[in-house]
């Protein structure tokens, strides 16, 4: 199925419903199919190749999304965080190309080869205008809907391909079509480059359900927009969501039209979702774990598991409000040893995923094997009952005289302290161990010290994983979809012991 038919298909059931932005000024699903399709006509003119979009969330997303599928020509979103000349680099390599530009970023881009440029206001203006009714320029169909790039950490970034095929099959088994309520709405605050912002916008037109994006997230907007468009469901990452309750706690709000709030792309403290479920107790919390290279997400922790984990004096049952869930039923996910060898229940390796929805795919670079099998670099393991933990990437496990040690357990375990409001731990190197465990502190108050921190930790697990170094800071380096940055505190490590 093409990603385009998903928008004609609703438009067709339920013509008159709110599709986007606010109640008093949004756009019906018809609304919304007419100006993708006006838009698709009008950017053909433009010049050939990919649809680029550089700007803030808003409206014109999901417009220049169904736009490309329209056309048949991939959609590629970039970061317009980056700096100017990545930035310039990056949009550089989706020659031939036509750029959406937000009207003020249009300067740091200008007069890149092979790239046509058009503004934000433009494009929502030829949207609006019915002389693009009469053109319908005939669609490339290519097998690319998306293209995403990385964050390029670890060298160039990379360009992930996400076919048609993958998105719509993502869509279509996570999805009931047209099963959103009238008067339900989802706030979306992830920026559009990122795979949760893409697939925000697809289920969302197919489930039926108005979409309301937040141009740019702080706590205080977001609580406000949630209040004011009475906004149903919501998804956050773990450090939005501890800004989010602080708000919330601070004001005495409890968000009453809030029924479902899904939350991932990285770890979550327990602390956090332990606030979130007693603060928000009418609210339904789904933990969906999932990767740019397989169309979002491949598992959950539903709301009953919260809710039976968080009320459990049983451990083993209470643990899994850690766990990321079960895989979906269009998925299967497998663990595997360091031979490639599947293990067992309660054994940690290196988590693989097959399914339709996976596309495990870079531009010029199949990452999938001969059976369909995407091995994702994460490390986890699976519970008796098929629950997931996952442990961190491969890259973040340190490894400490022939011990591989993970460094959320320790966090865990820190966040526990009173005097500890955050924690990030790394393996540093030691020429002794190979990696020596290092633990970078955000104290709440007064700095404890590192002596009471060992003991703490000693106290709950074993010694070889305690901390040998500790550094304390006022924040710790998160980027913009709330991951935390372990290359900067290691970069910082290894630039100490190379001093």
């Amino acid at each position: 199925m093409h990603t385009a038919l998903l928008l004609e298909m609703i438009a067709g059931a339920c013509p008159d419903r709110l599709a986007l932005a606010g109640r008093a000024e949004g756009l019906t699903f018809a609304e919304l199919e007419l100006r993708a399709r006006r838009g698709a006509a009008w950017l053909a003119a433009q010049g050939p190749g990919t649809i680029v979009f550089l700007g803030l969330n808003g409206p014109a997303l999901p417009k220049a999304i169904f736009a490309a599928g329209r056309l048949g020509r991939p959609f590629a979103p970039l970061n317009y965080r980056l700096p100017d000349a990545d930035l310039r680099k990056l949009l550089a390599r989706t020659a031939p190309s036509v750029a959406i530009v937000d009207d003020d970023m249009l300067p740091r881009v200008a007069g890149v080869d092979g790239v046509a440029l058009v503004t934000r206001s433009a494009f929502e203006a030829a949207a609006r205008d019915p002389a693009h009714d009469a053109a319908e320029p005939e669609a490339a169909d290519p097998d690319i809907a998306v293209l995403l790039f990385t964050s390029g950490t670890t060298g160039e970034p990379k360009a992930a391909v996400l076919r048609h095929e993958n998105l719509a099959s993502y869509v279509i088994s996570t999805v009931e079509f047209m099963g959103a309520e009238e008067g339900e709405a989802a706030l979306v605050s992830v920026p559009p480059y990122h795979i949760a912002g893409v697939s925000a916008v697809l289920t969302g037109v197919y489930g039926g359900r108005r979409t309301v994006h937040l141009p740019a997230f702080t706590p205080e907007a977001w609580v406000d927009a949630a209040a004011a468009e009475a906004i149903t469901h919501a998804m956050l990452v773990p450090t939005m969501l501890g800004r989010v309750l602080d708000v919330l706690e601070a004001r005495g709000q409890t968000l009453p039209a809030l029924r479902a709030l899904s939350y991932g792309g990285g770890r979550m403290p327990a602390s956090v979702i332990e606030r979130a479920l007693q603060r928000l107790p009418h609210v339904d919390f789904v933990n969906a774990y999932g990767l740019t290279e397989t169309s979002s997400t491949i598992a959950m922790l539903g709301p009953d598991d919260h809710r039976r984990a968080i009320g459990s004096t049983d451990p083993a049952v209470r643990a899994r409000l850690g766990s990321v869930g079960r895989p979906l039923p269009s998925v299967e996910i497998e663990v595997r040893g360091p031979a490639g060898e599947a293990v067992g229940a309660n054994v940690a390796g290196e988590v693989h995923v097959r399914g339709p929805q996976v596309a495990g795919e870079y531009l010029g670079r199949k990452l999938t094997d001969a059976e369909g099998w995407f091995a994702t670099r994460d490390a986890g393991w699976l519970d008796a009952d098929g629950y997931l933990f996952i442990e961190g990437r491969l890259d973040d496990v340190i490894v400490r005289g022939g011990e591989n040690i993970s460094p959320g357990e320790i966090e865990d375990v820190l966040r526990q302290h009173p005097a500890v409001a955050d924690v990030a731990v790394v393996g540093a190197p030691d020429e002794q161990w190979g990696e020596a465990v290092a633990a970078f502190i955000v104290p709440r108050g007064e700095a404890p010290s590192a002596e009471t921190l060992s003991a703490w930790v000693k106290a709950r697990l074993r010694s070889t994983k305690t901390p040998e170094i500790w550094a304390f800071r006022p924040e710790l380096p998160y980027n913009d979809t709330g991951k935390l940055l372990r290359r900067v505190l290691k970069a910082e490590l290894t630039s100490r012991a190379a001093a």
